[in-house]
């Protein structure tokens, strides 16, 4: 009996689809790399709450590796390490290969911005001797999660004078941060009948940022007038300037161990940072790639890639384009050769929430970086839908390096679904998949990811750009 156990067990090990907790396969020397990774993830996280700043800190960190700033018409040779900065919200990085650039590059894409509340052009005002600013919420949020949490103002105000202020406030112990009240539950009876979508209305997410009036009691709107003449003195801009201003309302939490393991991470931003951060570091680390390697770290994912630093627009193939006619080559001939991973993260298995998961095809905590072949909602709308060849090709490249993966889609068919940028890279003419970390309480301000899924996204990406 105990041979045909044995042999049960041989043959399930060969025949079944193997899905072991990532912490049974790696050794001690990995999981301490995994943690060091985290470590330096969690400060990336803190400085990078907006798509300005993430974009500000990969430069940083480009510069610092010998990545200069791309001029069309550079001399490019194998092993040079360029960038582009597109606007301020968007980087592109190369690494040229020896290969010729006509056999295509490897390229990773990954978004910066992250749900969060605007603030609108004119959102200055008072009530009842209370200054709060309106906001217009960006992305796809559960309202009633930003309420009562502190929050950081992030951003740029272009005054009048054309020069551009750049604000931070409520990240510092010193710094006051601001709030979205909401209804204790003594006087809430008619608001707890309200569906959850409606439990918090889109323009009940007003910040409230001060109370004290300004000290002429016989000047109207005197709070108002307190915190603007706050901000003048500050700043040196008057209400007007708001119109040409992008300030971003963001949590102000620090990112943290989450268990007493500390095997997680929880902060704001996951989505999509701890994609962006593992492919913005393979390709700092990545030396003389056989394959030119270029990385793209987008804005406007969360609201569908559009305008001129979304992936919807053109940047990309421009930049590809510009290098292969340095290279003596042309774009066209480039992107359809090439391939690429769409660095987004998809939906980890909740047990406090299983009904929304096929169990046998969603991503878990712990058992690595997640392959997604397709995403879309319900009929597959809106996915590239990744060919068998392309995802056969990925999974015998992860499994010859050991890399820790899993599959999953999100969420069970007509549950819901989502989308990435992978339909944008795709309709280029490219190879595409998407390769991300599973995360807890996606789109909600406080995010939780694993340490061992984001290293896990640091190598497959790293053998990816080597291959």
């Amino acid at each position: 009996m105990a041979e045909k156990k044995n042999a049960a067990k041989e043959l399930k090990e060969k025949l079944f689809l193997q899905r072991k907790n990532g912490y049974h396969r790696l050794s001690d020397k990995e999981i301490a790399a995994s943690d060091k990774f985290a470590e330096k993830y969690k400060s990336f996280l803190d400085k990078a709450k907006t798509e300005r700043e993430a974009a500000i800190e990969a430069i940083k960190t480009a510069e610092a590796a010998g990545f200069v700033e791309y001029k069309k018409g550079m001399k490019l040779k194998a092993g040079d390490k360029i960038y582009r900065n597109n606007r301020g919200k968007a980087v592109l990085l190369a690494v040229i290969g020896k290969a010729p650039i006509e056999e295509g590059v490897r390229l990773c894409a990954a978004h910066i911005d992250s749900p969060r509340l605007d603030l609108k052009q004119n959102p200055l005002y008072e009530d009842n001797e209370l200054a709060l600013f309106k906001t217009h919420y960006y992305g796809g949020i559960k309202k009633y999660q930003w309420t009562t949490i502190p929050l950081a103002l992030h951003g740029v105000i272009v005054k009048a004078d054309g020069t551009t202020v750049t604000v931070a406030i409520g990240e510092d112990e010193s710094d006051p941060v601001f709030c979205v009240t909401d209804l204790l539950p003594h006087l809430a009876t008619e608001q707890m009948t309200r569906t959850a979508t409606k439990l918090i209305r889109g323009e009940d997410l007003n910040l409230l940022i001060g109370s004290r009036p300004f000290k002429d009691d016989e000047a109207s709107e005197s709070v108002k007038l307190a915190i603007m003449n706050i901000l003048f003195e500050k700043y040196g801009i008057t209400e007007a300037d708001f119109i040409s201003s992008e300030l971003e309302a963001v949590p102000a939490f620090k990112a943290k161990d989450v268990g007493f393991d500390r095997s997680m991470i929880g902060g704001y931003g996951h989505d999509d940072r701890c994609c962006s951060y593992p492919a913005l570091m393979a390709t700092v680390d990545c030396k003389k790639p056989k394959h030119t390697v270029v990385t793209v770290l987008t804005d406007k994912e969360e609201t569908g890639s559009d305008g001129n630093t979304g992936l919807c627009s053109a940047y990309l193939k421009y930049f590809i384009a510009d290098i292969a006619e340095d290279l003596g080559s042309n774009g066209r001939d480039v992107l359809s050769a090439s391939e690429c991973l769409s660095a987004d993260v998809n939906a980890a298995f909740d047990p406090t929430y299983p009904d929304v998961n096929e169990r046998n095809n969603c991503a878990y905590v712990n058992k690595g970086v997640c392959i997604t072949k397709y995403t879309g909602a319900r009929g597959k709308s809106g996915t590239s839908d990744a060919s068998a060849e392309f995802a056969g090709r990925i999974r015998r490249l992860m499994d010859s390096k050991n890399v820790i993966w899993q599959t999953g889609e999100l969420g069970k068919v007509d549950a819901g679904g989502g989308g990435t940028v992978a339909a944008y890279i795709a309709n280029l003419n490219v190879d595409t998949i998407d390769m991300g970390v599973p995360v807890l309480s996606m789109h909600a301000p406080y995010e939780i990811i694993s340490k061992i899924d984001l290293y896990s996204a640091y190598r497959a990406f790293t053998v990816f750009m080597a291959d």
